[in-house]
């Protein structure tokens, strides 16, 4: 008989809390508005006719450069640049990792996990190598 209420309270304890859990992830519209960002004066006074900043800080070949990386990457192995879109992709993020900073052996290591699979499905380090030197020489100077 205990074990048959002691149940029965846990079931409602834990039926309540349900329910008041669903009113409380309702934010209420005072503490919302307050949340909002407000505009400075000095914000407002900018002037609105400068070029929208780029939407990535990761550089970009122009299509001469384009033309060259693939050529680049069709000459280590035909297939890193079966898809050139991809391809592009691929190199813009090997660029930001040498922009960034960070080590050969970690550029050259994210560089062959980028290109590695579907067409490649691998690659040796020396081709990795040559990929980063490939994006290097192409247009991430």
């Amino acid at each position: 008989m205990k074990r048959k209420v002691w149940v029965i309270t846990g079931v409602a304890v834990l039926a309540f809390g349900g329910v008041l859990s669903l009113f409380e992830d309702e934010p209420d519209k005072a503490s919302a508005e307050s949340a909002k960002p407000t505009t400075t004066a000095a914000q407002d006074a900018k002037p609105s006719t400068s070029a929208p900043e780029p939407s990535s800080a990761i550089p970009s070949p122009d299509a001469a450069q384009t033309a060259a990386l693939i050529r680049a990457l069709n000459a280590i192995d035909p297939g890193l640049a079966a898809k050139e879109d991809r391809a592009v992709d691929r190199s813009r993020n090997v660029c930001l990792d040498v922009k960034g900073g960070k080590d050969a052996g970690t550029v050259q290591s994210n560089a062959k996990a980028r290109f590695e699979g579907g067409t490649v499905p691998s690659l040796t380090d020396d081709q990795a190598a040559d990929i980063v030197t490939a994006v290097k020489s192409s247009f991430c100077n």
